[in-house]
């Protein structure tokens, strides 16, 4: 559907509101729930209160025909961008709003003058480290994940030209 179909023409990109919180959770648990499956645990981002994320402007939401397809959560460091959450409904997989989702990140990077975006997910997140990567993240380093013995977090940083 990259192609410029109707949803295509239709997305749009806004800050979430505290109204939006039960829909930001039911798509969350739906995209990380292949996730859930195969860790037989929810990952972080589905146990998380996002009331905090939303009372801060920190969750942004994709949709696209009017319906939620995509939600990110980014917080602001002193010298980075962290990508908190990044989760696309299953339904509007494979038509590149994650991409969109990474891409308003760098810039809201660019628009704050942070000259890098961060992110973290699980060692055998293998298809998201790969779309991560392809994107231009590179990876920085695995530590231990300090809330889920046993699992391995792989840290991405890619670099944001705040000049341009």
């Amino acid at each position: 559907m990259n192609g410029g179909g109707q949803a295509e023409r239709t997305v749009k990109i806004r800050l979430a509101g505290l109204d939006d919180r039960r829909s930001i959770e039911v798509l969350t648990e739906a995209a990380y729930r292949p996730y859930t499956e195969l860790f037989d645990a929810p990952p972080i981002p589905v146990t998380e209160d996002y009331r905090p994320h939303i009372e801060a402007g920190s969750v942004w939401l994709l949709e696209s025909g009017g319906e939620l397809a995509g939600v990110i959560v980014l917080e602001t460091e002193s010298d980075h961008l962290m990508i908190f959450s990044v989760a696309v409904s299953p339904r509007f997989q494979g038509r590149g709003f994650g991409v969109r989702l990474l891409r308003l990140a760098e810039e809201q990077a660019k628009a704050a003058h942070l000259p890098e975006v961060r992110l973290y997910t699980n060692a055998r997140m293998e298809k998201n480290i790969a779309l991560y990567s392809a994107f231009g993240f590179t990876e920085t380093g695995r530590r231990p994940n300090p809330v889920r013995p046993g699992w391995t977090l792989v840290d991405m940083a890619k670099r944001v030209d705040v000049h341009s």
